[in-house]
């Protein structure tokens, strides 16, 4: 049995769980958010050993540790359902809190099963100052960067490049929460001069990412899961507008253009490199290619998003994943 670690919004899951019933195959969900509030749940170490079950309050479902195969950590949210309230905020926050703790050990005591997305490692492997320097050993052209709070050294590092990208370190999501909005911070491209035209106190409150803009012919993304690895060209230069030519994901409702392609042996290379050297079984990869057909690699997401290329590029991204999920189970697919 697979056990799938998600959240009620994640809508990925659906196709992969529909091909695994095809297959056979049980797939255990566990909305994370709503580990209190819709799960009843028991681990135990005794004289006969370790072992857990979750089961889910509505369909009477039960999943045991040693029934499992597979993990697909796909997208944790932390704990944030009660079944009632006290009223005492101290006390519910306090509940919360224990079931995030029992739900994050409970993740850490399965690290050693198989898994797609995983606990210990995509964490790891989010930080972009080892992604670029695991990029560079390994061979491959990533850009000029720089992360500081100071202005002289983000300008000098950079010094001679006459344009830049601004871009976060994180998601790049800013809640207002006064007015219950989120809002998406995409990259943008600035000139050498004007960055350097801001006053420090500007840069010196937080981590600014800077890198240097590369012109670029297409972009690629790159979704590999295990072995198998997917390649998409998008032409985010002939979108009709400057929307989405430095961050594609402006693009979406412009016209974005995807295609499937034939993954470049560069590209296949590295990218299994790049997650057997952060241990990782999942990643989506974006690159730039230039004018001069060179590729440079930007970042890895350890667990990103995908079915947007399923459905873009009409490619069938959840059997390459359900696949991969049974390939420790007895099934004729």
């Amino acid at each position: 049995m697979v056990l799938l670690f998600t959240h009620k919004g994640d809508v990925h899951p659906s196709n992969v769980l529909d091909i695994l019933e095809g297959w056979g195959v049980s797939m255990f969900r566990v909305n994370t958010e709503a580990l209190i509030s819709d799960y009843d749940f028991s681990w135990w170490s005794t004289d006969e050993g370790c072992d857990f079950f979750i089961e889910n309050r509505v369909s009477k479902l039960r999943i045991y540790g040693s029934q499992i195969t597979a993990i697909w950590d796909r997208r944790y949210a932390v704990p944030s359902e009660l079944r009632s309230e006290t009223g005492n905020e101290a006390v519910d926050d306090y509940k919360l809190e224990e079931a995030k703790a029992f739900l994050d050990f409970l993740r850490y005591y399965l690290k050693d099963i198989y898994s797609i997305g995983s606990i210990v490692n995509d964490t790891i492997a989010e930080s972009k100052l080892l992604q670029m320097t695991v990029a560079r050993r390994l061979g491959m052209r990533v850009p000029n960067t720089c992360v500081s709070n100071l202005k002289d050294e983000l300008c000098g590092k950079l010094y001679g490049k006459e344009h830049l990208c601004l871009k976060p370190l994180s998601g790049g999501n800013v809640v207002d929460r006064d007015n219950n909005k989120e809002y998406s911070l995409y990259t943008q491209r600035i000139q050498h001069s004007t960055l350097c035209q801001v006053v420090p106190e500007v840069f010196a409150e937080t981590a600014n990412c800077v890198q240097e803009y590369i012109a670029k012919k297409y972009e690629l993304r790159v979704t590999v899961c295990c072995e198998d690895v997917i390649t998409c060209r998008i032409h985010s230069q002939h979108l009709p507008d400057d929307r989405g030519k430095v961050d594609w994901r402006e693009g979406y409702d412009c016209g974005l253009g995807v295609e499937v392609i034939d993954t470049p042996d560069q590209i296949r290379d590295f990218c299994l490199h790049f997650l057997r050297a952060l241990n990782i079984n999942f990643g989506c990869f974006d690159f730039i290619v230039t004018d001069e057909d060179k590729i440079i690699f930007l970042e890895c997401n350890p667990n990103g998003q995908w079915m947007w290329i399923e459905e873009m590029a009409k490619v069938d991204i959840s059997t390459v994943i359900a696949k991969n999920l049974v390939r420790y189970e007895n099934v004729d697919i």
